[in-house]
Parts: structure tokens; sequence; C-alpha cells
């Protein structure tokens, strides 16, 4: 019995000291330009994607970190959404005090007739002529694209 003690954290120490198993904080993943594209309704996938932004936040750190999220046609429902969801309100909230922008396409808002206002926590800062032009404009000026 007092083998199987000693065994256990022996092979315990061995296996996490083999490489690939180190901790995130541990690997250094330098600066992100990252522009995340939301273009669907679904209460769900907005969950998802404002969780696959914190985790990013989380390996890389808010200060290596430039991450716009650019919303267009059906993907306004996230700030819309946000107004009746609080847990939604609450992730969104929590990565813009992360310097996470949330940019909405000026086309979507005069082709679906949506007011601003209808927008959770949106103002005219965070209005962008067009959604697609802009995903390509910032992946030009060296954003990579992610579509969670």
């Amino acid at each position: 019995m007092n083998t199987m003690k000693l065994i256990l954290p022996v092979l315990l120490a061995m296996v996490l000291s083999i490489p690939g198993l180190a901790a995130a904080s541990d690997f250094d993943y330098g600066t992100h330009k990252v522009v995340y594209h939301v273009n669907y309704d679904d209460e769900r996938r907005y969950m998802g994607a404002m969780g696959n932004i914190q985790n990013h936040i989380n390996a890389v750190g808010a200060e290596n970190m430039e991450i716009k999220v650019v919303m267009h046609g059906d993907g306004l429902g996230l700030l819309q959404t946000a107004n009746t969801n609080e847990n939604l309100r609450g992730r969104i909230e929590n990565l813009k005090m992360q310097n996470v922008e949330f940019q909405v396409c000026a086309n979507t808002l005069r082709g679906r007739n949506i007011a601003l206002e209808e927008l959770f926590d949106a103002s005219e800062d965070d209005v962008i002529p067009s959604g697609v032009a802009h995903i390509s404009w910032l992946q030009h000026q060296g954003y990579t694209y992610s579509k969670p």
C-alpha cells in the first residue's frame, strides 16, 4: 500500500513534465489582431462566440490583443438578444472592459430598418459602412479572421 502511495505522485509528475502538456500561461503567443465575424441568428452560437473570445484573451492576454467583433445581417441579433439575455449582456460588457470592439454594419441597419438604440450598448462610434468590406479591410491591416 505504501508503494502505491509513492508511485502515483511520481507517475503524475512524469506525465506533467511531458512537453506539450504545459499550461497555456507557459506559452508565449505574442500579440494578436483578430476579427470575429458574426452574421448568424443563433443565441447559443452567440454565447459560444463570446466564450471563444474570452478564451482567446485568457490564452494571449488582453494587453496583447486587438479584437473586433464585426456584425452584419442576422449577426445584429447578438446585440438585440443582449437586451433581454442577462448572461449574454454580462459577457459583452466584460469583453468591452477588455477593449473588445463590437462593430455594426450600417448597410444592415439601413436595409433592415433597425434603429441603433435597439442594439445593446451600441453607439455611432460602433457603426461601420459595410460589414463584409470592413472584414476584408481588417484582414489587409493584419487581422486574422475567425468565425465562431
